[in-house]
């Protein structure tokens, strides 16, 4: 059996496009990217549930990632979740009453951490708080709710009044 030139040069370029595919997939699986890691800021936030947020979870303001999650702790006297974000420096003028919610990307997507603008004049600095928050929605909580009021309601959606 003997090979060709063209069939070895065929099958190393399917090799390596096959490893620029594994590193593509593997650093979109795990969040990985140069935002946050340079030059920036750090904020707090509290919330009473995290859900499933991460550490290395995007940051976002209007749909652009602005920055990551870089801690995400239990406070022993609150008992809430703090959560530190870092913000690159770009985004230097987000104003101080800007409130930050966990989000859901799709239905039983990832969780990221959702900035809205407030309108004051002063914007956050290094070691600031976003003291108006949203904590994740937990949907097996919500179908367990959605199913108790079903069961008690006795389940006829169709009775008469």
């Amino acid at each position: 059996m003997r090979r060709t030139f063209g069939l070895e040069l065929g099958t190393g370029l399917f090799m390596l496009l096959g490893l620029g595919a594994l590193f593509f997939l593997s650093t979109q699986a795990t969040n990985f990217s140069g935002l946050g890691s340079g030059p920036g800021y750090t904020v707090t936030a509290a919330f009473n549930n995290v859900g499933g947020l991460k550490k290395g979870a995007a940051v976002e303001l209007g749909g652009v990632r602005i920055g990551t999650v870089s801690r995400i702790r239990l406070d022993p006297k609150s008992l809430q979740a703090i959560v530190t974000l870092r913000i690159d420096k770009r985004y230097n003028e987000i104003p101080t009453d800007s409130s930050a919610g966990i989000l859901t990307r799709g239905l039983l997507g990832d969780q990221y951490v959702g900035i809205t603008p407030g309108g004051s004049l002063k914007s956050l600095k290094n070691g600031d708080t976003i003291h108006f928050t949203q904590s994740a929605i937990v949907l097996e909580k919500l179908i367990g709710q959605f199913l108790f009021n079903k069961a008690s309601s006795g389940g006829n959606s169709h009775a008469k009044p």
